[in-house]
């Protein structure tokens, strides 16, 4: 169910999207749309790895530098069997973790300094759990098209904001003007509620899978505890663009931002993980 809800999710910003085309230009607004949104995905699937790593100066770590880190790694790659990640650490107190990569062939796992030092060994061993099935389950790549649609929303409805301005110039046509700029102002909002609950489904998944993995979700469910509290006490300096790779939101919102979150609530995520029941797989 959360697989599917994701990508009806997806869908829903394809659909906005080819409409949002076709409003500005037509059949042919449309094909531009699906263009852009490829050439974007392309640049984002070969290269966001790279530049999220070099963004938070992670550097890769030898198994003779940190031989219990890269173990850890390789027993979970083996038993969700895929390729062992890369394996970097961030020099940051802020205690956090993700995954990120184009594919399960080609996908790192980063974690910082600080949560290292606050985890367990068997806490630390649900968080990489999390992020291996974040690779497993492909969620940097439904990520990554997601946030590339939902741009590619928002660059278009700017362009249909001026279209409507300067294109529209008959005093009968002053409603369509006005209908035009609340669609131009409403669909980026829009796509990006949705791109966030597409975020928040798979965090839901990556749990359960990461759970399953291990066979437990005590780990992880005691590591999400720790997490909301240490990265509160320590923050991190974040690029809100790449807040949702990071196993705990490292920026906080509460009230109405919740809407506007990456994350589910750490108490639902927890509540979740404790009302599993498995085996190991």
């Amino acid at each position: 169910m959360t697989k599917f809800k994701a990508f009806l999710l997806l869908a829903i910003l394809s659909i906005m999207l080819v409409y949002l085309g076709r409003l500005i230009a037509g059949p042919g607004g449309m094909t531009f749309a699906l263009i852009m949104a490829g050439l974007i995905n392309f640049i984002s699937y070969w290269y966001s790895d790279k530049i999220v790593l070099r963004m938070y100066s992670a550097r890769e770590v030898a198994p003779s530098e940190n031989p219990q880190l890269h173990q850890i790694v390789e027993d979970l790659a083996a038993r969700a069997n895929i390729k062992k990640p890369k394996v970097y650490v961030i020099p940051s107190e802020h205690p956090n973790a993700f995954a990120t990569g184009r594919n399960p062939n080609n996908a790192s796992i980063a974690v910082t300094e600080g949560i290292l030092k606050l985890l367990s060994y068997e806490e630390l061993r649900g968080v990489l759990a999390h992020e291996i099935s974040h690779i497993k389950n492909y969620d940097i790549l439904i990520g990554t098209i997601a946030a590339t649609i939902a741009g590619a929303i928002t660059y278009l409805s700017y362009m249909f904001r001026w279209v409507a301005i300067f294109g529209i110039g008959d005093d009968d046509d002053r409603g369509n003007v006005l209908v035009a700029l609340l669609i131009s102002i409403l669909a980026p909002l829009a796509a990006m509620i949705v791109q966030l609950a597409i975020s928040r489904q798979r965090e839901y998944l990556a749990d359960e899978t990461g759970a399953k993995l291990i066979g437990d979700p005590t780990p992880l469910a005691n590591a999400l505890k720790k997490l909301a509290y240490g990265t509160q006490r320590v923050p991190m300096r974040a690029n809100p663009a790449t807040q949702h790779l990071f196993i705990v939101a490292p920026l906080k919102g509460g009230g109405l931002l919740t809407l506007f979150s990456t994350h589910p609530p750490i108490e639902k995520r927890i509540e979740r993980l404790m009302s599993l029941k498995f085996g190991v797989i």
